[in-house]
């Protein structure tokens, strides 16, 4: 069982910056691929950023990338959303989640075994 716990979200002005934070309890992190996801009122929720157990591997949403950077601290069991750029599409709450099946990394919610609670991103025009 691991359980994981976001921090890190708030309100921020358009062109702001936000790092969201996903720490993880319970069995080794470092056996779980992790992933972002989004997910904005009224709609489905959807990718934004996974990376690979080691931290060697990311990828990302089109709609984020060069603006997000995903990473992740095995020796803090924690991964990090860093947000750059923001825009007010961007607002939603935002979960972390992980993945014990052995796959490098997945951009799809249905691998993922373990999800947070989430945290809200707000971002103003």
């Amino acid at each position: 069982q691991v359980q994981l716990v976001e921090s890190g979200g708030g309100l921020v002005q358009a062109g702001g910056s936000l790092r969201l934070s996903c720490a993880a309890s319970g069995r080794t992190f470092s056996r779980y691929a992790t992933g972002w996801f989004r997910q904005a009122p009224g709609k489905e929720r959807e990718f934004v950023a996974a990376i690979s157990r080691s931290g060697g591997n990311t990828y990302y949403a089109d709609s984020v990338k060069g603006r997000f950077t995903i990473s992740r601290d095995n020796t803090k069991n924690t991964v990090y959303l860093h947000m750059n750029s923001l825009k007010p599409e961007d607002t939603a709450v935002y979960y972390c989640a992980a993945a014990s099946a052995s796959g490098t990394y997945y951009t799809s919610p249905a691998p993922y075994d373990y999800w947070g609670q989430g945290t809200q991103v707000t971002v103003s025009s």
